[in-house]
């Protein structure tokens, strides 16, 4: 097997999660080219590891919404980009529509995807030759790996492997006065996954207490505000200024913790290898959680709002203080 080609178009933490599946396949296949295909808006963090070999791209996102003749060009020269080799496989880890499209326009007669229950549209499997097997009793990201492998010929082994590096800062991302920086993630996109302010505040509180540096970045005006009423209870907050995704993932790089809901930036937190606090209000985190023993650790059980004591008890978890249990109720107990 010379090359192989990975479909997983959006989102910025699916594809985060995604990436082991790269280190896996070399793994098990020395000297194999592994390809990726994805969305322009989030083929910036595929760039980042080291063990992709080439990142195809399109503006499919943009094109959807404005309907620009510039974007529409730039999608007709990323066909002939992802026609340039034929691949041994192509791998369809994502499931809907735009990804099957992709599988069928790129050459190859192996084009494996997700069996009709599995799809997220069940339209997607007129692009397939062969089906992974039924999903995995297992959170998505390791069904994942389980499910590349079984359409390559491996066993899934070891840890997942990110192998990211990011773009040198051009400055660093905060002043050099020594505090270790812990970043709130508080905005999400939706308001049901939100986290009470109140309780950002009291675990600010607390952990400028303990001599962090809390940051709050945001993304729109609202969340901007939001982040503005957070800080302003907060001693010593800082509320940043807006950062494109590279300064944001290099802002989390020189973190000491990241605490937030479960959105991209803290699956990529988890990724980096940085102590992480992921909080579960209205998503499973039996789906879509982070584990890494005393590093990384998603609370709540996605129906109920974890309270602000299983986030402090999260964070001396990820800080090797003590065992962590989390509790039907959201809770953590030592």
């Amino acid at each position: 097997m010379k090359r192989v080609l990975i479909v997983k178009v959006t989102s910025l933490g699916d594809i985060v999660q995604a990436l082991p599946v790269v280190a896996d396949i070399k793994r098990a296949h020395p000297g194999v080219e592994v390809d990726w295909a994805a969305d322009e808006s989030f083929a910036e963090m595929v760039h980042w590891c080291q063990n992709v070999d080439r990142v195809l791209c399109a503006p499919l996102r943009r094109f959807k919404k404005a309907r620009r003749w510039a974007d529409f060009k730039a999608i007709a020269a990323s066909i002939a980009e992802l026609r340039a080799y034929r691949y041994d496989y192509i791998v369809d880890i994502h499931g809907v529509y735009k990804s099957a499209i992709i599988a069928f326009l790129a050459r190859s007669a192996r084009r494996i995807g997700y069996q009709n229950k599995d799809l997220g549209e069940r339209g997607a499997a007129f692009a397939y030759t062969g089906r992974f097997g039924p999903r995995p009793l297992c959170n998505a990201w390791h069904g994942m790996r389980i499910s590349t492998g079984e359409a390559l010929g491996y066993e899934v082994e070891g840890p997942a492997v990110y192998n990211l590096r990011l773009p040198e800062p051009v400055e660093p991302p905060f002043p050099a006065n020594g505090a270790p920086v812990a970043a709130f993630f508080h905005a999400t996109s939706k308001d049901d996954k939100k986290w009470p302010q109140a309780h950002w505040i009291a675990v600010g509180r607390e952990l400028a207490q303990r001599g962090f540096h809390v940051v709050l970045p945001w993304g729109s005006d609202g969340e901007r505000a939001e982040a503005e009423q957070i800080a302003e209870q907060v001693p010593g907050a800082t509320v940043l200024p807006k950062l494109s995704v590279t300064e944001i993932a290099q802002m989390i790089d020189a973190c000491a913790l990241v605490v937030g809901t479960d959105t991209g930036f803290v699956h990529l937190a988890h990724a980096l290898q940085k102590r992480t606090v992921m909080i579960f209000v209205a998503t499973s985190p039996d789906h879509c959680g982070i584990e890494s023993p005393f590093r990384s650790i998603s609370i709540g059980d996605g129906r109920s709002v974890p309270p602000v004591s299983a986030a402090l008890d999260a964070i001396d978890h990820v800080h090797g203080k003590q065992p962590a249990v989390v509790l039907q109720d959201g809770s953590a107990a030592a």
